[in-house]
């Protein structure tokens, strides 16, 4: 199954240009919010229509602004789920199921209704109300109710966007099962990175309106091209970047000098690091073993400015070189195990970490303002 797209919407002072091709995979689109994940669904669903540009699934023309081609959203076979469901409350989850087929025979329904509520594990529910199933019952019944027909492409609008952390393990869980046999393709709109890494196989940045990126979830969430892109996968330490000579390069916000592999590129001018690479050079209790030995370069001293304590890891804010002088003077976050915390909680400072060189990015687009 094939989507491609490649369109523009110009709303007030908003554009939206978006070009891209999906080969079956589940994409995910991420970006801030306003940044066009919605507006694109609409417009490749119909609700919207382009200013210019072409739709085409699966070799069907849906939309061409140079030869006058926009099919109304009820041929284009392409279902939209909408954030919370949208279930008609005075519906059984057989009515709600079967909504898109009213037209067809009741044989035709009887036998579509078995089987779809067999793929999405609902047998024995379909004389129950919306307000008699669970959340994660009712996300089925939704995902029932848009794939009956045998769309092409099916199109979730951040489907979990309203629930708790517990709620929605669960449900993810659910979603990814009851997709499993679906033969389409399927755009998932998130703005949670975490979210779409698990359902997602392929991502689609978007930022201001534009593609800023698209791959595999692992290509882009270990080599990010752009400021934005590295926020959005979970980098959080950055800083403005000086080439030096010999593989050398000033991390102007952290105030070190750096050893790197190779030095960077011209447009990039910010450097980041995942802050779960940053390596203790002592071992320490609670530390798991390993074979491998710290890097000699790339090492500094470094004082616990603040942290946060979360269920099951800690987030270190680092200060290197000096002692942090208030409770901002931080240049590094690290993340490290609650483990791991027990083990330096209560060391005397300053620490010595490691920046491994293998494990430093090198980005575009810098913004003072996000820093």
């Amino acid at each position: 199954m094939k989507l491609v797209v490649d369109i523009k919407k110009c709303i007030g002072d908003f554009t939206l240009e978006v070009a891209f091709e999906t080969d079956g995979e589940i994409t995910g689109l991420l970006g801030s919010s306003g940044s066009g994940k919605s507006m694109t669904l609409q417009l490749i669903a119909g609700i919207e229509t382009p200013d210019e540009g072409k739709i085409v699934l699966n070799d069907r023309v849906l939309f061409d602004s140079e030869k006058g081609i926009n099919l109304p959203s009820r041929e284009r076979q392409v279902s939209y789920l909408f954030q919370n469901y949208a279930l008609f409350p005075h519906m059984t989850v057989a009515e709600n199921i079967l909504f898109p087929l009213y037209k067809e025979k009741e044989e035709k329904q009887k036998k579509a209704l078995e089987e779809i509520v067999k793929l999405v594990e609902l047998e024995g529910l379909e004389n129950r109300y919306p307000a008699q199933l669970s959340g994660g019952q009712q996300q089925r019944v939704a995902l029932a109710r848009g794939i009956i027909g045998k769309p092409e492409a099916l199109l979730l609008d951040e489907p979990f966007s309203a629930l708790d952390d517990y709620l929605k393990t669960s449900l993810i869980k659910e979603l990814m099962e009851a997709l499993k046999n679906y033969q389409g393709s399927t755009l998932f709109v998130s703005h949670n990175m975490e979210e779409a890494y698990r359902i997602c196989p392929k991502l689609l940045v978007l930022s201001k309106g534009k593609v800023e990126a698209y791959g595999s979830r692992e290509r882009l969430h270990q080599h990010p091209p752009t400021l934005s892109v590295a926020k959005l996968t979970g980098y959080r330490s950055f800083s403005k970047l000086e080439p030096m000579s010999n593989n050398l390069v000033k991390a102007v916000d952290w105030d070190i000098v750096l050893q790197v592999e190779k030095p960077p590129e011209k447009q990039e001018t910010v450097m980041t690091l995942a802050s779960q690479k940053i390596a203790l050079v002592e071992d320490f209790p609670g530390k798991a073993n390993t074979n491998e030995e710290p890097e000699k370069d790339n090492t500094f001293f470094a004082w616990i400015n603040t942290y946060e304590e979360g269920p099951r890891r800690v987030l270190c804010f680092l200060t290197l070189n000096h002692p942090p002088k208030h409770s901002k003077d931080d240049h590094l976050e690290w993340e490290i195990t609650k483990e791991e915390w027990e083990g330096i909680k209560n060391r005397t400072q300053p620490l010595k970490i490691c920046i491994p060189k293998k494990e430093l990015r090198f980005l575009s687009s810098y913004d003072n303002k996000t820093n």
